[in-house]
């Protein structure tokens, strides 16, 4: 399977949030290292894996606001 992977500004685009929103407050809580991004090479530059993150955008709208995301994927309701 091709993945698209995409910059920071790209992704910006496509969702419709401003890069430094992207940079500091989704990366790392909603957008997950190795699930949604990537660092090739072992570097700083950021990639972004477009066909993941498609998939998981709309999954914690249906979640209750006590869920806790877990890095597979899955809810924890504690």
């Amino acid at each position: 399977m091709s993945l698209t992977y995409l910059t920071t500004d790209e992704l910006a685009g496509l969702i419709k949030y401003d890069p430094r929103t992207i940079r500091e407050r989704l990366k790392d809580s909603v957008l997950i290292e190795g699930t949604h991004y990537i660092r090739p090479f072992g570097g700083r530059k950021i990639l972004y894996i477009w066909e993941h993150i498609e998939r998981d955008m709309g999954h914690t709208s249906n979640v209750s606001s006590f869920a806790i995301p877990m890095a597979n994927g899955g809810v924890c309701h504690g």
